[in-house]
């Protein structure tokens, strides 16, 4: 376990040494949000029962914040090892395509939840939140976290320069998490833009973790778990072939 364990403290190291840039910022985004959106709509909506629209708001940020961090670090980590070429380093090294994928997979869920919790702590003083199901807030976050880790991790592989990152995560990373209910329930949609929410897959990670917080969501939390768990799955068997073939990477 000593080489995956190496490779998972450098991959934390990593963001960690630049920690203005990839947990501070993230989190200042979130509350110029949440200070946004909550100070022009809380007096005019109110999506569930009793629940203002600021601590509706707070949980689908924190998501938010967690999905696109994970993605965002193991994707960066491979292409800047690509591009730099020190990844030659990885691939020398006697590890098996699971440690690969555990590490770099583990390292993106430790910084979407650094990124999650700072953002939690910072926007919880703005509104009261309940916890009614605190293990449905857990489950989601971290399987949540796994999955965009995973992609973001494909991602990596498979592109060869920053510009292709950038524009997989800005032409889908982020429509996809803002049109997941993260400022809105989808049951405020036309019928027809429902239906395409229920297609999306960080629709149902955003719902299933905010179900936790308030007993209230558009679909049942289980259904919404078992939905995100087989997406995780299928996308964790694409990143592990793609590493033990060596697709990309030994090229």
């Amino acid at each position: 376990m000593i080489g995956f364990q190496t490779l998972f403290y450098k991959e934390v190291l990593r963001f960690w040494k630049v920690a203005t840039q990839t947990l501070t910022a993230p989190i200042v985004t979130a509350m110029l949000y949440l200070l946004i959106f909550g100070h022009v709509l809380d007096e005019h909506v109110q999506v569930y029962p009793g629940v203002r629209y600021t601590a509706f708001l707070i949980p689908g940020l924190v998501m938010m914040s967690v999905l696109q961090n994970a993605f965002a670090n193991s994707s960066s980590s491979l292409v800047q090892s690509k591009i730099t070429g020190n990844l030659v380093f990885v691939l020398l090294t006697p590890l098996s395509h699971w440690e690969v994928f555990s590490a770099y997979v583990l390292a993106a869920v430790v910084r979407g939840m650094a990124v999650g919790a700072g953002v939690f702590v910072i926007t919880a003083w703005f509104a009261k939140l309940s916890f009614v199901a605190p293990w449905w807030i857990l489950i989601f976050a971290v399987v949540g976290a796994t999955m965009l880790g995973t992609m973001g991790l494909i991602v990596g592989i498979w592109v060869e320069k920053f510009d292709q990152m950038a524009a997989f995560q800005n032409f889908l990373i982020v429509p996809a998490t803002f049109l997941s209910g993260v400022f809105y329930s989808v049951h405020s949609l036309p019928p027809m833009w429902q239906t395409v929410s229920h297609f999306n897959p960080f629709f149902y990670m955003i719902d299933g973790f905010r179900y936790g917080f308030f007993g209230q969501s558009d679909v049942d939390p289980l259904q919404s778990f078992s939905i995100v768990a087989v997406f995780s799955i299928v996308l964790a068997t694409v990143a592990i072939k793609m590493l033990k073939s060596g697709y990309k990477l030994r090229q």
